[in-house]
């Protein structure tokens, strides 16, 4: 068991470490960003494809009852082979592709912010002052391509087992959804309310599996090891820590509902300053900088709830015996 760790000094030091490795944030939005353009080409290419293929204008297509609507356009896609074969090549080319550069950016991230967690003063500690607060900052593009190579085999096989569970997920909730519940529902608003609920019951579960694998990142860069031996000190971990473990996860879930909610209000004021005549010709400048802030806070975000993650595994691991696996792998020095 840890002692004296509460979730307050957990979280203030994950965010110290991840501000004073601010570079980091900026990276993860950079290629965050990248991800997300690389994904939406053939998304959008895909909505123009079922439009052409339906032979009808999108606002026709989205509207009416969610259920028809899905039904429609799922029956008129499998109509069509050659064109359901072409949208789903590029979509899993590029998602692929991006995957694989957001596992090599990762590594380095993870390396960085383990040696600055580890190698940082109290600086959770009050008062707080500027030369403890920069000994947590550890960045540097040299150690951040060692980190990026060193780590990108495992973390690719990690990322593979992600993708296996999730594609697992997403079978069961489609099977869920349209097969054993769906053709039980008689009324649309039926099937709309167990939509919603199975949605619910899947971002959980979505939840808790990015939640375990973001500690087995951070547990292969602490404990220097395999991802097979990561993932067993990781449920280990969780039954010796859970209330630690789970309250940190819980404040940064807090934490991202509440910046959410933020950013709504801040879109939906922007959008009405663009029916002002000539002050909306400052939303499209207003807009890319709110989106440009919003991105750069959940990054941080993330990067603060990893830094207590790596915290919390840290001094668990040095609080108990350590653990003597015979597939143990040692990194390089950065």
């Amino acid at each position: 068991m840890i002692q004296d760790t509460n979730v307050k000094s957990v979280i203030k030091r994950g965010a110290l470490v991840a501000a004073a490795n601010w570079q980091l944030t900026a990276i993860q939005f950079v290629a965050d960003s990248t991800f997300k353009m690389l994904v939406s080409v053939p998304v959008v290419g895909g909505v123009l494809l079922v439009a052409l293929v339906l032979g009808r204008d999108l606002p026709e297509l989205v509207g009416g009852d969610l259920r028809t609507s899905v039904a429609f356009v799922a029956s008129a896609l499998l109509a069509e082979p050659y064109a359901l074969a072409a949208f789903l090549v590029a979509l899993a080319l590029v998602t692929i592709t991006g995957a694989v550069f957001m596992v090599l950016v990762k590594g380095g991230t993870v390396v960085v912010l383990a040696q600055g967690e580890r190698e940082a003063e109290a600086i959770e500690e009050p008062p707080l002052w500027l030369r403890p607060f920069w000994s947590a900052a550890r960045f540097s593009l040299d150690r951040y391509q060692a980190g990026c190579a060193l780590l990108f085999r495992r973390y690719v096989r990690l990322a593979l087992l992600l993708g296996v569970v999730y594609a697992g997920s997403a079978g069961a909730y489609l099977v869920l959804l349209f097969g054993r519940y769906g053709g039980t529902l008689s009324s649309g608003l039926d099937w709309t309310l167990a939509a919603v609920a199975l949605s619910a019951a899947m971002a959980v579960w979505i939840t808790l599996i990015n939640f375990v694998y973001l500690l087995v990142q951070a547990v292969v860069v602490v404990d220097e090891c395999s991802v097979r031996v990561g993932a067993r000190r990781v449920f280990r971990f969780l039954r010796a820590e859970p209330r630690l473990a789970f309250s940190v996860l819980g404040v940064v879930l807090g934490l991202v509902v509440g910046a959410t909610f933020v950013s709504l209000i801040a879109t939906t004021s922007l959008g009405l300053i663009a029916f002002v005549p000539l002050a909306g010709l400052a939303v499209i400048p207003l807009q890319v900088l709110a989106w440009m802030f919003r991105g750069l806070v959940f990054q941080y975000l993330g990067l603060s709830a990893l830094g207590a993650y790596l915290c919390l595994y840290r001094r668990h691991a040095s609080a108990g015996p350590e653990p003597a696996d015979a597939d143990l792998i040692r990194l390089a020095p950065f």
